[in-house]
């Protein structure tokens, strides 16, 4: 029965989209949570809010418009760190500057209520075929990313200090790590949306923390949960005619707390 759902293209293309996001969510997460950026999600993706108001306002295809400011402000945070302001204070400017970028444009703009709707809260069924090459064009560009600076990425994740001593370009691997992190959040917008793209990034990770012992077993189970998340969110977003993304997040939620559960259980 779950099958014959995956018959439909509209579900098709929602699952090839999820699994893709699932990969790349897991993969760039791992290392933002690492890093202690967890909440640079949260602020990418209303700066990403902020980029859709100016697609609306200026009537071109939205989610290009958010890429765009969006690693546009990637830069920003590390120019802003760079400038003695910290991490946290970085990430609150441009949380705000974002929110009160797509406020103001958005009461200049008329009818676009229903689009944004779903850019706010995820509509993975409705995903098209843009929207699918687009994930998918970008999907690939960031993992070849990660694959070609993977250990040099490592290394910054866990000591700085010494990568930078070791002759590592550690700023620009930065800039990159958290330009790659605007094009997940901005190519996840469809999915999961605005208020709930930063809990795809986070919470996988944060399950796979409790039972992984290696930065790649951390990597490789939150990849699991994630595809996980994703497909069981799907089916039950379809079955009981729920919202995709709030189902997909819930799942995620459920299963870190399974495995919470578990753990502290085992301990015992």
């Amino acid at each position: 029965m779950v099958v014959e759902i995956f018959q439909y293209s509209f579900m098709q293309r929602a699952l090839v989209a999820g699994i893709m996001i699932a990969f790349i969510c897991s993969i760039i997460g791992t290392f933002i949570v690492l890093k202690r950026l967890s909440m640079i999600g949260d602020t990418l993706s209303h700066i990403a809010l902020g980029g859709l108001a100016l697609g609306f306002f200026l009537n071109v295809y939205p989610v290009m418009a958010a890429l765009i400011v969006s690693v546009l402000s990637a830069f920003a945070i590390n120019r802003l760190k760079k400038a003695r302001i910290y991490g946290d204070l970085a990430l609150a400017i441009l949380f705000s500057a974002g929110l009160a970028l797509a406020v103001v444009l958005l009461s200049m703009t008329r009818g676009s209520n229903i689009d944004l709707f779903s850019y706010l809260f995820g509509s993975i069924l409705t995903v098209n075929e843009t929207d699918l090459i687009l994930i998918l064009v970008l999907g690939v560009l960031t993992i070849g990313a990660i694959l070609i600076f993977y250990k040099e990425l490592f290394y910054i994740t866990f000591d700085e200090v010494s990568a930078k001593a070791s002759g590592i370009p550690v700023e620009k691997l930065n800039n990159l790590l958290v330009v790659l992190t605007a094009i997940t959040v901005v190519v996840s917008l469809k999915i999961v949306g605005v208020l709930l793209v930063s809990s795809l990034l986070v919470v996988p990770v944060a399950t796979s923390l409790q039972i992984s012992r290696s930065f790649r077993e951390t990597m490789s189970f939150s990849i699991i949960f994630s595809i996980f998340a994703v497909i069981t969110g799907l089916v039950g977003s379809y079955y009981f005619n729920l919202a995709a993304g709030g189902a997909i997040v819930m799942v995620s939620v459920i299963v870190f707390l399974i495995v919470m559960v578990f753990k502290n259980y085992v301990r015992i």
